[in-house]
């Protein structure tokens, strides 16, 4: 009877988070994720020579992606009957995503769940980009540092008087921040998070790496 319950309970965990193949279109609100590149140049873009990590790249808070997001799990790989974006729209992303590598991958798992045709995404993704401020400071590095994470949640705040600090969650890998993720509505205006967005890194001394 245990085994059972426990199955049980794991299938209702899964259909809460990541779903695959549901309707496009069909969703709550928006992540809109920022990635701090030098972070994923360290952990993986190095080791895979991506151009977005050359020493001249000057990559800070790049857009990792804009995601369709239930209140509770979010959709992926959902069927769609709008065309895949052409190489020459991924590579015109790659000026804000770093590569078009990612815009492809991006515009594969999560664009198709936005119920927008790829021109449309990108389109929307840029926009959203556009209305959150990336302090400024975190340009001036010089050299790496460590932190509170909460300290750069901090400085989005400040920077963007419109987020409260429910709108806006800091994450960390391998003791480096990672990313800034903020929830936004369909037409892009703040709103809290869920709870299962809402991952706070709690470490005290995470690495920031400057800009290359």
């Amino acid at each position: 009877m245990r085994v059972l319950v426990l199955a049980m309970v794991g299938l209702v965990v899964a259909s809460m988070a990541g779903a695959r193949g549901e309707k496009a279109g069909a969703f709550d609100y928006y992540v809109l994720s920022l990635s701090w590149s030098p972070t994923w140049c360290a952990i993986e873009g190095d080791a895979r020579q991506s151009p977005q990590c050359e020493a001249d790249a000057d990559f800070g808070w790049v857009l990792h992606g804009l995601w369709p997001q239930y209140h509770r799990g979010w959709p992926s790989y959902c069927p769609t009957v709008e065309r895949n974006p052409s190489r020459g729209m991924t590579e015109a992303m790659a000026d804000v995503m770093g590569t078009s590598g990612l815009a492809w991958h991006q515009w594969n798992k999560h664009g198709v769940c936005s119920g927008l045709s790829a021109t449309q995404y990108y389109d929307l993704s840029r926009e959203a980009y556009g209305t959150v401020v990336r302090p400024e400071i975190f340009r001036r590095l010089e050299k790496a540092v460590k932190l509170p994470a909460s300290v750069v949640e901090e400085a989005f705040l400040e920077a963007n008087p419109q987020l409260e600090p429910d709108m806006i969650t800091i994450t960390c890998r391998d003791g480096r921040i990672q990313e800034a993720r903020i929830c936004l509505s369909r037409s892009l205006e703040p709103v809290p998070c869920g709870r299962d967005v809402v991952r706070d890194c709690t470490a005290t001394d995470a690495l920031f790496d400057p800009i290359r």
